[in-house]
C-alpha cells in the first residue's frame, strides 16, 4: 500500500512539475514580447492551457518568473564555465568565456529580457527568497570565477594583493552596464568596446 501511494505522489509531483514549467515558459515568452510591466497574465495562462490561480501557485509574483530565469541562466553558465577551466587557461581566458557565456544569454533572452533580468538584482521587489548581490557564495558563476582570480593570485598571475570577490564583482557589474548601454551600437564596434573592457580588466588585474 505504501508502494502504491508513493507511486500516486510521484505521479502527482511529476504533473505539478510539469504545469509549473508550461507557465514558465510561457511567461518567459510573454515578457520577452511585452517586458515585465506590461507583460498579460491572461496570455501566459491562455498560452499555458491553466487558470489564473495555478499561475500565481507556482508563482506568487512576475518577480518570481524572472527569479527563477536568473537561477536557470546562472547554473547553465557556471556548468560551461567548469567545463572551460577544466582545460588550460589564463585569467584573461576565462574573463573572455564569460562574456562569451553572457552574450549566449543576451542574445537568447533578448534586450528587454535580458534587461529585466538584470535589474532584478537591484529591485526592492525581488523576491524575499532570492539571495542579494552580496551573498555572492549563492550564485555559482560568481563563485567559479572567485575560485579562478585566488587561484591566480596565489600563483603568482595576478596582482596579490586583488581581492577576488571585489574584483569579480566590478568585472561583471561594467560588464553588464556596457552589454545594456552599447546594444544598439553596430556589432563590431560594441565587439571592440568589450574587447577593450576586458582588456582593461586583465591589466588591472596584473597591475603591480
Amino acid at each position: 500500500m505504501e508502494s502504491l501511494a508513493a507511486e500516486r505522489l510521484t505521479g502527482r509531483d511529476v504533473k505539478r512539475l510539469e504545469t509549473r514549467e508550461r507557465v514558465f515558459q510561457a511567461a518567459v515568452a510573454e515578457f520577452k514580447r511585452s517586458g515585465l510591466a506590461g507583460a498579460d497574465i491572461g496570455a501566459v495562462v491562455k498560452a499555458a492551457g491553466v487558470a489564473w490561480g495555478t499561475f500565481y501557485f507556482h508563482f506568487p509574483t512576475k518577480e518570481h518568473v524572472l527569479a527563477e530565469l536568473e537561477r536557470r541562466e546562472d547554473a547553465r553558465i557556471a556548468a560551461e564555465l567548469a567545463r572551460f577551466l577544466a582545460g588550460p587557461h589564463e585569467v584573461a581566458d576565462m574573463l573572455a568565456e564569460v562574456v562569451r557565456l553572457v552574450l549566449t544569454v543576451e542574445q537568447h533572452l533578448q534586450r528587454v529580457l535580458f534587461r529585466e533580468m538584470l535589474a532584478l538584482q537591484f529591485s526592492p521587489s525581488r523576491p524575499e527568497a532570492q539571495p542579494a548581490p552580496s551573498e555572492w557564495s549563492a550564485y555559482p558563476v560568481i563563485v567559479l570565477m572567485v575560485e579562478e582570480i585566488e587561484r591566480a593570485r596565489d600563483g603568482g598571475e595576478v596582482n596579490r594583493e586583488t581581492d577576488p570577490y571585489r574584483a569579480v564583482l566590478f568585472f561583471l557589474l561594467g560588464l553588464y552596464a556596457l552589454l545594456i548601454t552599447s546594444y544598439d551600437q553596430p556589432p563590431d564596434s560594441r565587439a571592440s568596446l568589450v574587447g577593450d573592457f576586458v582588456a582593461m580588466a586583465v591589466r588591472d588585474l596584473k597591475r603591480h
